[in-house]
């Protein structure tokens, strides 16, 4: 993964995934996921489209190489009595056979793999005819802009090409090549809400791993980056008020493995 697993672990990405919790809603609806179909979640976090598949009947299993996001994905699933299995496992090196699952899906988390790898596991488990499914975010987003902030205040904060080219459909669509078809790209956007543009920026530096690891690289400019980060959220929001309210852009890709 680009992000290091400290970046994951760190705070409580389950309080920060709850904004786009409607994400991994919409993408089931998308594919469309149909009951009783067998379903992977890469990179599952906390458990969001994990717990939308089984929500539509579908025999879920979600994997991701954090187990402190494993543990909460646990406790959401028992809350709603929903049967899913959770195991730890990496987007890189999926731990299951070849053609063992129905749909293969992913919301904002195998994105942050190695596409070179990730994408060759993703086709290598989903069966012939099965669909795929992603969420992510697009290089012009607020999460992309705030990843690039925090980027230019110490080390990137991911190794290798960004991981929000993923958000760019003639790039998703080379990546998967001719091992699938009728692949198709929704435009949609999350929105960020909270009390003010600035107390949105303490909860990220509370609870967003990867922004506590930026502000800790940042060192002695911690403050600014900080301030940075506020001046963003200002610029994007559209409350109107003194409330924010943020548009967060990303794709839905949609296909089928050939």
């Amino acid at each position: 993964m680009s992000y290091p697993q400290s970046a994951w672990a760190a705070g409580d990405y389950a309080l920060v995934g709850g904004s786009v919790l409607v994400a991994g809603e919409l993408l089931c609806d998308s594919i469309p996921l149909h009951a009783g179909e067998s379903v992977l979640d890469v990179a599952t976090g906390s458990g969001n489209t994990a717990l939308a598949a089984a929500r539509r009947g579908g025999k879920v299993i979600g994997i991701d190489w954090v187990p402190a996001l494993l543990e909460r994905a646990r406790e959401r699933a028992a809350v709603e009595r929903l049967k899913i299995e959770f195991r730890e496992g990496d987007a890189e090196a999926i731990p299951f056979g070849d053609e063992s699952f129905d749909a293969v899906l992913s919301t904002f988390g195998a994105m942050f793999a190695n596409p070179s790898r990730a994408v060759p596991e993703m086709l290598r488990v989903c069966r012939s005819g099965g669909k795929i499914g992603m969420t992510n975010w697009t290089p012009d987003s607020l999460l992309g802009e705030m990843s690039r902030i925090a980027g230019s205040f110490g080390p990137k904060p991911h190794a290798g090409e960004s991981p929000y080219l993923w958000g760019v459909p003639e790039i998703a669509a080379e990546r998967f090549g001719s091992s699938v078809r009728d692949i198709r790209f929704v435009r949609r956007q999350a929105t960020m809400r909270h009390y003010t543009p600035e107390s949105w920026v303490k909860f990220m530096k509370k609870y967003f791993g990867p922004i506590m690891e930026a502000h800790q690289a940042a060192g002695d400019r911690a403050n600014e980056l900080t301030a940075a980060m506020e001046d963003l959220a200002r610029r994007r929001n559209q409350s109107g008020d003194a409330t924010l309210l943020a548009l967060a852009d990303y794709i839905e890709v949609i296909a089928i493995k050939a």
